[in-house]
């Protein structure tokens, strides 16, 4: 949780430094002496060993030396946060742990175990999950699913089993379609070095009551994490898919460059949760992008609580008449973290509609940015978009920006966004001071209730741990 420290300036007034989250839950590690690595740096021999080390069909080893051309023919983006301080000469692109993939958690070896059973991952499974994937570093080591969901004939596996089953050739169909590798130079190094990540099927019909989880555990120092996630919830169908994501800190740089694909069949809902608490050494270039077809609806739930520099925009293609986006997200940025994040949606249809909710909190001389890109195509008529930001700064160091892009190319659409940035005004504190709370109290009022619109809609356990990270306890004259 995010700690605080009183002072006395010398007026003889106290005030409270709010401490960045305390990531001591997270930041423990094993040794990874045991591990396989490859060459840090990235060639195409590097590429034809992941390739042939996962004994891929001919088609995919082709998809990946092809992004591999894309990747070194795409200059660098400079319109976000720095990143000069990543060099993929020095990234170690596959780690495989010292295990093979099990589905008996006793099975698992113990340092990995310990991992995740710190982690809480286990517990969960045990306690509210239909299924659950765990991977370290580029590999899954643990995959489970309970019986009652595999009988409703839902899939839920490793990408790669995947691929050597019976839904190859619709994952064949589906791989990076949506991602193309051509999208910009981090989607190409997915394409090229891609490893490990989760394959759902739901069938049309089928809900299920209960979440699947994902959760995705970097421990190698200077390595690259790559997973791929591909999930497809046919017509008529529901899905509530948790991801959890977490690293210990170094003192170089690591990079987490994922992709998730997902595909809406119509009148199909899918709810698509997650924490990313990386450490304050990683590159967060994350791409997440779903397809709504007829009537079906996406729901994003994000928090973003690690890494020294994160871009992160999932996207929502409402491709089908009636189809529904929302997007709802918290960032908190503190000292030596760039945040860059926000959401996309393309309305391409009649009668969509999409809403964005956001919150965002800097502080000692954090960057948060919140962008968002909105286009209406001129099939969307009819459509509508709502977009609202909120940025709260608990100190005079950080900053926060908002900027919002409309492309509207229809005639007939309702678009609005609105956005606000502030700190903690002193009208709110007298306000509830006057009702007999006290000044530290009414300031973890007022901080708390500013993220509870977004911690609501979490899963109770992650929910808890969201409240942990950005928990308040403040006194004095913040902002």
């Amino acid at each position: 949780m995010a700690e605080t420290k009183t002072t006395v300036t010398a007026s003889g007034k106290k005030r409270t430094q709010v401490d960045d989250v305390d990531r001591s839950m997270y930041d423990f590690r094993y040794d990874d002496a045991d591990a396989e690595k490859l060459d840090a740096g990235l060639t195409p021999d590097i590429v034809r060993e992941i390739s042939e080390r996962k004994d891929e069909p001919a088609w995919m080893l082709e998809h990946r030396l092809k992004s591999l051309e894309i990747f070194n023919s795409i200059d660098m983006s400079d319109w976000g946060p720095s990143i000069d301080g990543l060099d993929m000469d020095n990234i170690v692109t596959y780690v495989k742990p010292n295990t093979d993939q099990k589905s008996d958690w006793e099975s698992v070896p113990d340092n990995i175990k310990d991992t995740f059973d710190r982690l809480g991952i286990p517990q969960a499974e045990r306690s509210y999950l239909a299924g659950v994937g765990a991977q370290y570093d580029s590999e899954l080591v643990y995959h489970s699913m309970q019986e009652s969901a595999a009988k409703m004939g839902i899939v839920y596996s490793g990408i790669e089993e995947a691929l050597h089953g019976e839904y190859a050739d619709l994952i064949k169909e589906k791989f990076m379609t949506l991602i193309p590798p051509t999208d910009h130079k981090f989607a190409a190094l997915h394409g090229a070095v891609w490893s490990g990540g989760s394959f759902v099927y739901v069938p049309k019909g089928v809900k299920l009551d209960y979440p699947l989880q994902s959760y995705f555990r970097l421990n190698a120092k200077g390595a690259g994490q790559f997973e791929h996630t591909l999930i497809i919830v046919e017509d008529d169908a529901d899905l509530h898919f948790i991801e959890g994501c977490s690293a210990p800190k170094y003192n170089v740089a690591n990079l987490h460059a994922g992709a998730v694909e997902l595909f809406v069949g119509k009148r199909a809902h899918l709810r698509y949760s997650t924490i990313e608490n990386w450490s304050k050494n990683m590159y967060n270039l994350n791409t997440k992008r779903c397809r709504c077809d007829e009537e079906g609806e996406i729901e994003w739930i994000s928090g973003s609580f690690g890494s020294h520099v994160g871009y992160l925009y999932p996207m929502s293609i409402l491709a089908g008449r009636k189809a529904r986006a929302s997007f709802t997200g918290i960032t908190f940025a503190g000292r030596g973290q760039n945040l860059d994040t926000g959401c996309k949606v393309v309305l391409a249809a009649k009668d969509t509609s999409a809403s964005i909710e956001t919150k965002g909190i800097s502080k000692d001389g954090g960057i948060q940015t919140f962008r968002s890109s909105v286009v209406a195509t001129p099939a969307a008529e009819g459509s509508r978009c709502s977009v609202s930001c909120q940025s709260l700064m608990l100190d005079d160091r950080s900053r926060s920006d908002t900027i919002p892009a409309m492309d509207i190319r229809c005639k007939n659409v309702d678009i609005g966004h609105e956005a606000t940035i502030g700190r903690i005004g002193d009208d709110k504190v007298f306000y509830l001071m006057s009702r007999g709370i006290s000044e530290e109290e009414a300031r973890t009022m007022i901080v708390n209730g500013f993220a509870e619109p977004i911690s609501k809609e979490l899963p109770l356990e992650y929910a808890v741990e969201m409240n942990n990270l950005i928990k308040l306890e403040m006194e004095g004259a913040i902002g």
